[in-house]
């Protein structure tokens, strides 16, 4: 059966220039797990249309007689009627390790590569965990310093991967970019090393396969059981050197050939693409790149696994792929990165929870006058789409967690039930629908964001709110960056954790950036947190 994708983008990336997710309900709110079938089911709304504007809200006039020019500014669009937010589920975070390595060379990101879910999906959220192997839904939120504006946010968890080590086994194809532009340091020398350090982690009952790629791909080592087997895959990834071009249609196409070669019925088949995915030879489309590859992916469930490297890394190109490949992308820029991908978060990178995972939101319109989502632009998905298994989703690992921000405008005086968040997933194994739920009430939203609210929804805020200042966005409530800077430092006091002191020193370094200063200490550029 085709998989059909489909997303809205163009002006509406532009126009959406940041979205929020607030998960929790103020405390836990009711969830309720149930296998459906395809096109049915309960837990959530289904159908209507995606809003077409920057700020959704209702089609007749506001309550006080204003159009929503009057109110919002010619700049703002009407939107569609409707109140659902639908989107695929994205655990990627390379946009923000990439943007990490981009300001410590004392440089602002591009706003293309900055995608504000990838900012707050790298650090922790502590939401409660589901028992299962599903999803836990929670929803909260806080009044932000904008008029009348708010944040939710909605939050999914999975359940974090098993102490007994107790996950199938594993069957992974590594895809290693060695063309010229790859023996700068940092590069193909970091991709040796994170080789070197996975072939530690991995069991002995795991598979892998290595294939390389410059003008044109080769085969280093078959799929092989690494029991007696490790100094094979040391040796071959010891003997790769820097080539030629970048032809990464044609790696990725070999990969695939060999995953399926040494597919493993019962194991999680995944191909592992390490490359700053600069393509300048064959095709370079992700599109075409996967067309080519389609009917492995769907046939045998092989997802891609994309991990970016360089200072000069083709980011839409590798976060396209890995997209359109059922997986996910990280970036590294060194040792201490790649050592947290491939030994602290390993079981989320090669062991799945859920398959073609998608999210749908209910915004109530009793309540609710407008709401923007933050980021998220390219997963979204038609809402009449939210419950066809068809539709490509997003997968998610063990121990991962999924937070959507919204930017949410009340009713004057508006009081009750202010939206319904459902999660639809398929099992990995049976590939059987399921969904989950959970609401949020105006009492659980109504504290202020800086002056009592939890300080991991506040640390949710400070990385959104920056994402949207990054790309030039104009999300309501939106300190100045100096200002930002010093909520954050409180906050890596306030919970004792790195990744948010990291963070206080990226806001700190585009300041100065932007103020013109030099930056002389970069600091490293570490990963954020799965989970």
């Amino acid at each position: 059966m085709d998989r059909r994708t489909r997303t809205y983008r163009g002006a509406l990336a532009l126009l959406l220039a940041g979205g929020i997710l607030v998960t929790g309900c103020g405390g836990p709110g009711s969830t309720t797990d149930s296998a459906v079938d395809r096109g049915t089911g309960s837990g959530g709304p289904a159908g209507g249309r995606q809003p077409s504007g920057a700020r959704s809200a209702a089609p007749q006039q506001e309550e006080d007689g204003a159009s929503r020019a009057e109110v919002d500014g010619p700049a703002r669009e009407s939107a569609a009627p409707d109140y659902l937010s639908t989107f695929a589920l994205d655990v990627d975070t390379a946009g923000y390790g990439y943007a990490r390595r981009t300001l410590g060379d004392g440089q602002l990101p591009a706003a293309g590569t900055v995608r504000p879910e990838e900012f707050v999906n790298s650090f922790r959220q502590g939401y409660e965990r589901p028992k299962g192997n599903g999803f836990a839904v929670s929803v909260d939120g806080a009044r932000s310093d904008a008029a009348d504006w708010s944040l939710v946010r909605v939050g999914l968890a999975t359940r974090a991967a098993s102490n007994t080590g107790e996950r199938p086994p594993a069957a992974l194809t590594f895809v290693v970019d060695i063309s010229g532009s790859m023996a700068e340091p940092g590069r193909l020398d970091l991709a040796k090393t994170s080789l070197g350090i996975l072939a530690d982690e991995l069991r002995d009952d795991d598979s892998v396969s290595l294939v390389t790629f410059s003008e044109e791909a080769e085969t280093r080592l078959p799929m092989t059981r690494l029991r007696g087997n490790r100094t094979k895959l040391r040796d071959a990834v010891e003997e790769m050197r820097p080539a030629d071009s970048t032809n990464v249609a044609a790696g990725v196409e070999r990969g695939y050939e060999e995953a399926v070669e040494g597919h493993r019925k019962g194991a999680t088949n995944r191909v592992v693409l390490l490359s700053d995915a600069l393509a300048n030879t064959g095709e370079t489309e992700a599109d075409a790149i996967l067309e080519r590859v389609g009917d492995a992916r769907e046939e045998y469930g092989i997802t891609l696994f994309g991990v970016g490297v360089g200072s000069d890394y083709g980011d839409e190109l590798m976060e396209r792929l890995t997209n359109k490949g059922d997986g996910n992308t990280t970036y590294i820029a060194d040792e201490t990165q790649a050592r947290k991908v491939f030994v602290d978060q390993l079981p989320a990178h090669v062991e799945l929870r859920a398959r073609d995972a998608k999210a749908q939101v209910a915004f109530d319109r009793k309540t609710v006058q407008q709401f923007e989502l933050i980021g998220y632009e390219n997963r979204k998905v038609a809402d009449d789409d939210f419950r066809d298994d068809s539709v490509d989703g997003g997968e998610v690992g063990p121990g991962h967690t999924v937070t959507a921000l919204y930017a949410v405008r009340f009713r004057k005086g508006a009081s009750g039930h202010v939206a319904t968040a459902t999660v639809r997933w398929l099992d990995p194994k049976t590939r059987k629908p399921h969904e989950e739920s959970g609401s949020v009430e105006t009492g659980a939203v109504g504290g202020k964001l800086w002056d009592g609210a939890g300080t991991r929804l506040q640390v949710t805020a400070v990385a959104a709110y920056f994402a949207d200042t990054l790309r030039g966005g104009d999300l309501p409530g939106t300190p100045p960056l100096g200002e930002l800077a010093g909520r954050a430092r409180k906050l890596a006091s306030a919970t004792e954790d790195s990744s948010v002191e990291k963070l206080a020193t990226m806001i700190e370094q585009a300041d100065r950036i932007r103020n013109g200063g030099d930056d002389e200490s970069p600091g490293d550029a570490g990963e954020g947190e799965v989970g």
